[in-house]
This record gives C-alpha cells, structure tokens and sequence, in this order.
C-alpha cells in the first residue's frame, strides 16, 4: 500500500543545505531538467525579512516579528525557467539579495510563528504543482516535505563557498568590500542556522549527502536527477 501511495503522490525533490552550497542553482536546473515546477524557501524567508525591515519591524524582535509575520502577503512563483517572488504584490526579487535583509533573515527565520507561516505556503505550492516540485531551503527534507521522493544535503567547503558568492556578486556589480564581508557572513549564517531551536539546519537521516566542492555544476545535476529517476523506477511512479 505505502509503494502504491508513494507512485501516485507527485514528486517531491527536498534540496537542502548551507549558504553558498549551490542550493539555488542546482535545484533550478535539476527543476528544469526534470520538468518540474521549483521553490526557493528561502527567498519566501528574505521576503519576510524585506518586509520587516521595511516597515521598521525590529528583525532582532522576536515578539514583534512574530506579531507582525501574518500581514505581508508572499507569493512565491514556481516556474523553473524564471521564478517569482513578491510581497504585496510587489516584485521584490532585487531587493532581497541585499546586504541589511542577509544579515537580517537568519533572525526572521528563527521565529516559530514565521516559519509555521511559511512551511504553511510552501507545502500549498508542492499541492499546486502540477508534475512535482523541486524544493530548496534548510529543513525541505525534516520539516516541510518529511516524505519527499528523494532528499538530497548539498554541502561544500567554506572556502569554496566563499568563493561561488564572491564570483555571484562580482557578476553583479557587486563592490568588494560588500563582497568581503558578505563573505565573512558565511560562518555566521551557518551558526544561526544549525543552532536556532525551531528547524534548524541539519541532514535528514534518509538524506542522500552530496559534496559539491570539486564538483561541476553538470556533475551535480546529472547525480541528483539519477537520484530522482531511480527512486521513480523503484517505486513505479
């Protein structure tokens, strides 16, 4: 019964990971390849953070985040090929990536009423897609999609890491005293991330841990879509 239930359940991919692991990317592409519909988790994080800060929200406030989390309105676009993010109803995909939201969302993200908020939207947009989604973040695998089709732990040196943002930002324009210490924010993130009480970053046990470090972009890809595609075989979906 539970292989029948699995073959007709959609697929389900959970890409989790630190900062600068290639979480985005990967899972963007593997999306594509696959035909399936893709969400950054945590982009929907940053846009909350975004809309905090922009409406003078304390983000080191627990108490008043958590007040505050039920009045933006996030919509998270799942098209592979260019995907969305807005926050009532404005397009916020820029705005995000900036310096005060990054050193801001591990806070934001920490909230138990934020993250029930959005693991709430983001399972809504799993139900919605229509072949399946693949679903980046940092707790796809333990607390969003605990019976995704294949979970997947992408990880990576911290120098290698540093590297690919540094190499992100510079296509940007980026200046690099930003990228400096964007950079420097790394060890941070991962601090915050692993230790927060509610969700924190961690491997799900059933995980498949895939190192990038001294892999190509193409590698990673074409391992987790063999992942995905033997998982479908054994289960017959």
């Amino acid at each position: 019964m539970e292989t029948a239930d699995r073959a007709s359940a959609p697929v389900v991919v959970a890409i989790d990971g630190p900062s600068g692991s290639g979480k985005s990317t990967v899972s963007r592409a593997v999306a594509a390849r696959l035909g399936l519909s893709f969400l950054d988790t945590g982009a929907m994080y940053r846009a909350m953070t975004w809309w905090m800060l922009t409406n003078d929200v304390d983000v080191d406030d627990a108490d008043a985040v958590a007040i505050a989390c039920g009045k933006p309105v996030i919509v998270s676009g799942t098209d592979a090929a260019g995907p969305t993010i807005t926050v009532d109803g404005q397009d916020v995909s820029g705005p995000i990536r900036g310096p005060e939201v990054t050193a801001g969302v591990s806070a934001v993200a920490a909230v138990p009423q934020v993250r029930t908020r959005l693991v709430e939207l983001q399972r809504g947009c799993a139900e919605v897609a229509e072949h399946g989604i693949v679903a980046e973040g940092r707790d796809m695998g333990t607390v969003v999609f605990p019976d995704a089709t294949v979970k997947v732990f992408l990880t990576a040196s911290e120098a290698a890491r540093a590297e690919r943002r540094a190499a992100e930002l510079r296509a940007k324009g980026v200046d690099e005293a930003t990228i400096t210490a964007m950079a420097a924010d790394l060890a941070r993130r991962d601090a915050a991330d692993s230790s927060r009480e509610t969700a924190p970053l961690t491997q799900a046990v059933d995980a498949v841990l895939v190192d990038t470090s001294d892999l190509t972009l193409e590698q990673v890809i074409d391992r987790i879509a063999a992942l995905v595609q033997d998982r479908q075989v054994r289960t017959g979906a």
